[in-house]
């Protein structure tokens, strides 16, 4: 491994490092304090923390040891080196701040839920942005994929709903499942966000008689790749050049002032992306 290599490897893992930290912030400083139980393995963790007072770190840390072992089993997974830094890591901070914060940084409910899934979320975000992972209902997910014919999506879903209803039934107050939703849905807005945010990336289909004026104009002005596929009408039968156009969103208004200026009548396509990879975009990082 030479040195630049070695230097993005350690930089990764200190970015790594700091957003574990911060998620940990969020769930210990904020969340369980407050009594909230949010989704995935810290939030099913966090029940039996209030039901029989286990350490949220370690239960956490036993039961994601214990769904990569079924994993490895049942779906032949291997995980990546900085998911199990990931794990152990997440486990590791949970437990050392749950034993420092006596009780919530904030004493009302609702701040609490909001500081605290933004916290913990765009940490998550950037966990993932850097290859890592700390486990989760999504390993569960999976395993019940393979016996029985539900998406993926709707199974998380599921998951997650059951463990943030868990909470009526130690509490019996509505309002804390209520912020248990809530946090929810404030975690995966700011995973998204952190993930796509600034750098959404848009996909453009552009069929045009002048395909070669347009593709010259966008990769000498717009200054963008351009590939050139071969199309076929299926109601004409005439052949069509079709022109792919990857962009950032915040730019795909130059490609379209290009495409009205050389032709207006052009047939186009934009759809989001949520993720490119390779020269000139993200790198893949697992």
């Amino acid at each position: 491994m030479n040195r630049q290599k070695i230097l993005q490897e350690t930089k990764s893992y200190i970015i790594l490092t700091f957003a574990l930290f911060m998620s940990c912030i969020g769930w210990a400083g904020f969340i369980i304090p407050s009594g909230i139980v949010g989704g995935g393995i810290t939030g099913l963790g966090s029940t039996l923390h209030f039901l029989w007072g286990w350490d949220v770190g370690i239960t956490v840390l036993i039961i994601n040891t214990i769904l990569v072992l079924l994993a490895i089993k049942i779906l032949g997974f291997s995980f990546g080196i900085k998911s199990i830094y990931g794990i152990t890591v997440f486990a590791a901070f949970l437990s050392l701040l749950m034993n420092q914060f006596e009780g919530p940084v904030v004493s009302d409910a609702f701040m609490a839920t909001l500081i605290g899934a933004s916290l913990a979320g765009t940490g998550a975000g950037i966990i993932f942005i850097n290859g890592g992972s700390t486990g989760g209902t999504d390993i569960i997910a999976m395993i019940i994929n393979k016996y029985r014919n539900i998406s993926l999506g709707r199974l998380l879903l599921m998951l997650d709903v059951v463990i943030i209803l868990s909470a009526y039934f130690i509490f019996h107050d509505i309002e804390k499942v209520m912020y248990g939703f809530i946090t929810m849905a404030i975690f995966g807005y700011c995973i998204d966000m952190v993930i796509s945010g600034n750098k959404s990336t848009v996909q453009l289909f552009i069929i045009s008689e002048k395909y070669k004026e347009l593709s010259d104009k966008i990769i000498q002005t717009a200054e963008k790749g351009v590939t050139i596929l071969d199309g076929v009408g299926g109601y004409t039968g005439e052949q069509k050049k079709v022109l792919m156009v990857i962009s950032k969103k915040r730019t795909s208004s130059v490609l379209f002032r290009i495409i009205k200026d050389i032709d207006p009548e052009a047939f186009v396509t934009m759809g989001t992306v949520s993720g490119v990879y390779g020269r000139g975009f993200d790198q893949i990082k697992v």
